[in-house]
């Protein structure tokens, strides 16, 4: 049964066309990455809580992400885009998660103690 649910999902995939983001967007999610990773690198480091570190290095990529658009829509022929914002956004999010899951783990040490065993 798994083989031909499998077949079916390959054959229907070829008449699905995918979304594609743009060049400019992949350079949005890059650029919000690049801001949230820093700013959660700094932030961490200053403060060693992880909570503060992610909602700032959030914060800094919405806030970098909200401030090149409302700059764009005042040059002409340009219009806010909530698209590029939410892919700065996005890539924000998405160090800001993976940085908050990687950093900060310690493995514990197991300590080798000498073992007593108790005679009766």
């Amino acid at each position: 049964m798994k083989t031909i649910a499998t077949i079916l999902m390959l054959s229907f995939s070829s008449l699905c066309s995918a979304q594609f983001i743009s060049n400019d967007g992949e350079l949005h999610v890059a650029a919000g990455a690049v801001i949230s990773a820093a700013t959660y690198t700094l932030v961490y480091t200053t403060t060693k809580n992880k909570k503060k570190a992610f909602w700032y290095s959030l914060g800094a990529s919405t806030l970098a992400g909200v401030a090149k658009e409302v700059i764009d829509s005042g040059k002409e022929h340009n219009k806010f885009d909530a698209g590029d914002m939410a892919a700065t956004t996005l890539g924000g999010l998405t160090a800001s998660v993976t940085l908050s899951l990687f950093v900060g783990k310690k493995k514990k040490k197991k300590k080798k103690g000498k073992q007593v065993a108790l005679v009766n």
